[in-house]
């Protein structure tokens, strides 16, 4: 008992002269907001942009001909699968062909195509996108332009209707900018050869470079 009161004592007089033990404010944490990302959301984009194009033989590899430019433009969707994976197909204008010296002189041979690229396209990193598939090139019509430096001397046009396909490889990456515009670079080259009609070159395929930008809806 006498030590009971000896103890009750002691602790009575610290809280006398030091008071009682402060008190501890917990503050509550918000846990933070993971930041929005549209990936699993369909989207539609309209896209534009340069073509810079030439021809490259299947079979020399020390063979290619002069660059045209040209544009392509067209509409596309983004069909998210499972993250990273999305499917893209498109379809594009676009404009092909290349330049070269003749017996006839300077030829400039344009060629309009509707493109369906089929893309995979895979997220490497927040707003960067690596994409890779086929495209299926219906060829509308051709025009060759021949000149002397100064004046067009001669002038052939061939009509397709879309009745000529090529098959075709491409490669790519697209950068968002914001949630809304994308920047586009491709590479894109014919997986079977093109004869045309046997006059200039016996056996071309098509290469173009793309860069352009893209606007998603």
């Amino acid at each position: 008992m006498t030590i009971g009161l000896l103890v009750a004592g002691t602790v009575s007089a610290q809280n006398y002269y030091y008071g009682p033990p402060p008190r501890r404010h917990y503050v509550r944490r918000q846990a933070r907001r993971p930041e929005y990302d549209d990936f699993y959301r369909v989207k539609v984009g309209l896209t534009g942009g340069v073509n810079i194009a030439n021809t490259v033989s299947g079979y020399n590899s020390n063979y290619s001909t002069g660059t045209i430019a040209g544009y392509n433009v067209g509409m596309y969707f983004d069909v998210p699968l499972i993250y990273p994976l999305s499917f893209e197909p498109e379809v594009l204008f676009s404009q092909k062909g290349f330049s070269a010296n003749t017996a006839d002189g300077h030829l400039i041979s344009r060629s309009n195509y509707i493109d369906v690229p089929l893309l995979a396209k895979f997220r490497l990193a927040p707003g960067f996108n690596f994409l890779i598939g086929p495209q299926v090139s219906f060829l509308l019509n051709t025009t060759n332009t021949y000149g002397d430096g100064f004046n067009v001397v001669d002038q052939d046009h061939y009509n397709y209707n879309g009745n000529t396909t090529f098959l075709d490889g491409v490669i790519g990456f697209s950068v968002d900018i914001n949630p809304a515009v994308e920047l586009r670079a491709r590479y894109t080259i014919d997986l079977n050869e093109d004869d045309g009609d046997g006059t200039y070159v016996p056996d071309y395929r098509n290469q173009v470079f793309q860069l352009g930008l893209g606007f998603k809806f």
